[in-house]
């Protein structure tokens, strides 16, 4: 690929498919035959069989299939130094948390923490992900160093959009209860206040922002009480802030609900002002079909996390259903702690597989009653697109994000299918979700910006971020159990 970068307007020129985020409707198409693509300053200004301007760059997308850059609605990025921990392997989500996350969690000065963020938000952008919001829950009381801004730098040094997805605690569940300092609960006050400091210093409420704070409690059933779910609630509407949390990941959450309040987790949610379409929960794998009504009723969205929830054993969220009842849909790739792989390629893949395989397991013979033999038709390629694109901008409310159409901010990712997993595709629009891997990144833009060229990302030398991690990891292992 060829680019000759001079100011004024981008032409990105002969792709072999452009797949637009849309839902694939009549006023809302999935994809448009282009081939060309033309950026105007931060925005796209035409799509079509464009002819090239005088002295107008030019980017050569023959034989690439192009996308709206990823919108990545649930992440932890501080576990990105925490993949394959052993002692947390084969747990389920309580086990996990306090093997590898709690355990690990207070050896996180401000060096680990900046290496583990640079290292996840470089692993998004190889995968053509431009939109990161991440769940960060590092906080405590006289924190040395202040990890919401040091999220907003490593975005910023790579030209990301940032959204912080503030949580905390000002409570802690029993299995907190002997851990170290770094696990100590916040106050209500003390929540609030920073999260007005981060609100007045960061929050950028216009359609395309490129930072942006969430009030996101990090576990609305169990890190902070009924009042103050309702307060906080409060707040952030008054900062005109979205809500953001994780709910019903496990049985655990409807055990709790059920046994504490007599009430479904969304349910109690509903009561304490915690739905809306100003709202979105991670994981909501295990829901009723009351529950699933009442989402949709109010706007309230989801992050769907697919590889989380399958390397944990939590499940499958219900995805399809939520869908067509009218829940927004999302997807996260959520911590590379219960992941391993925290890129949004093999998060859509695995989105694409799993939802059939779900609807597959109800299948039954005709014998027994059944009436179909398996559910390929619960997710299509371009549902998946729409979810981890427009989907997530929808969420996070970035009105003019996560599409490729006149008007919408330049967020594009630009594949190149040069692997033999590739080869042989009847439609190489499908590729990237469908073949799964990790096609080439040709190029990735962001609010007009290139930022990713041939794979590459200026300023970043990944065999010695490759050794700093390695060496991390090391000192990690060599303290934990000390």
């Amino acid at each position: 690929m060829q680019t000759n970068e001079t100011q004024g307007s981008i032409l990105i020129r002969n792709a072999a498919a452009i797949m637009t985020g849309g839902s694939g409707d009549a006023t809302d198409p999935a994809r448009v035959s282009g081939p060309d693509i033309r950026i105007r300053g931060e925005t796209i200004e035409a799509i079509g069989a464009l002819s090239p301007r005088p002295g107008e760059a030019i980017v050569d997308a023959t034989d690439c299939v192009i996308y709206p850059a990823w919108v990545n609605t649930h992440h932890h990025l501080f576990q990105s130094l925490l993949k394959g921990d052993r002692a947390g392997l084969d747990a389920t989500l309580t086990p996990w948390l306090a093997a590898t996350p709690y355990r690990f969690r207070a050896l996180f000065d401000e060096q680990r923490f900046r290496l583990a963020a640079r290292i996840g938000l470089i692993e998004l952008a190889r995968s053509g992900c431009a939109t990161v919001a991440d769940h960060n829950y590092v906080y405590y009381p006289d924190m040395p160093f202040d990890s919401s801004a040091i999220l907003f730098e490593e975005a910023e040094k790579l030209g990301l959009r940032f959204v912080l997805l503030r949580g905390g605690a000002t409570q802690t569940r029993q299995l907190e209860a002997d851990l170290p300092t770094a696990l100590r609960p916040e106050t209500l006050d003390a929540y609030i206040g920073d999260i007005e400091r981060l609100a007045a210093t960061y929050h950028d409420a216009s359609p395309r922002a490129m930072q942006r704070v969430v009030m996101a409690p990090t576990t609305v059933l169990y890190s902070i009480s009924p009042t103050q779910m309702r307060e906080s609630a409060a707040v952030a509407r008054r900062l005109g802030l979205r809500l953001h949390s994780h709910l019903s990941e496990t049985v655990g959450y409807q055990d709790s609900a059920h046994d504490l309040y007599r009430r479904s987790p969304v349910a109690f949610c509903g009561e304490h002002d915690w739905l809306g379409s100003d709202v979105w929960y991670a994981h909501l794998v295990k829901v009723d079909a009351d529950e699933i009504a009442m989402l949709a009723q109010t706007g309230t969205g989801v992050a769907h996390c697919p590889q989380s929830n399958g390397r944990l054993g939590s499940g499958i969220c219900p995805v399809r259903e939520m869908a067509d009842a009218g829940v927004p849909v999302s997807i996260g790739v959520d911590g590379a702690a219960s992941n391993e792989a925290a890129d949004m390629i093999s998060e859509v893949h695995m989105t694409w597989l799993a939802q059939r395989a779900r609807l597959g397991m109800a299948a039954t013979p005709q014998f027994r009653g059944g009436s179909f033999e398996g559910g390929a038709h619960a997710a299509s390629v371009e549902d998946v697109i729409h979810w981890g694109t427009a989907g997530g901008a929808q969420i996070t409310g970035l009105d003019e994000v996560g599409k490729i159409a006149p008007g919408y901010s330049a967020d594009i990712a630009i594949y190149r299918l040069d692997d033999p997993r590739y080869f042989g595709l009847h439609d190489p629009a499908i590729g990237p979700v469908a073949s799964g891997g990790r096609p080439s990144l040709a190029a990735l833009f962001s609010a007009g910006r290139q930022v990713v060229r041939n794979d590459e990302i200026d300023g970043v030398d990944l065999a010695q971020l490759g050794r700093e991690a390695r060496a991390a990891v090391k000192a990690l292992l060599a303290e934990v159990d000390g």
